[in-house]
């Protein structure tokens, strides 16, 4: 454990950022796990609508530095194109 003061200031900050962190990512993950399943039951009209949403949380989790922005944009790039050969 932290004996410093700024080091226990950091480290309390840090729980903080991590625990924020991880309902951003939690939040991510069952939205890409959503359209998949609705990717994999052939539902054109769940993957379209769920696909905004998607995007719009992965970018957010990007936007807030929970993901790096490539990790983003490649997790994007493959849903968008999973939806796709669903729907055409």
């Amino acid at each position: 454990m932290a004996n410093h003061k700024s080091a226990l200031k950091r480290a309390r900050q840090s729980e903080i950022k991590r625990i924020r962190n991880k309902s951003v990512k939690t939040r991510m993950k069952n939205v890409i796990k959503k359209i998949r399943l609705a990717s994999g039951e052939n539902s054109d009209d769940a993957s379209a609508i769920n696909l905004d949403l998607t995007k719009s949380v992965i970018d957010t989790a990007a936007r807030k530095g929970v993901i790096h922005k490539k990790t983003a944009s490649r997790k994007i790039s493959r849903i968008s194109k999973l939806v796709n050969s669903v729907t055409l």
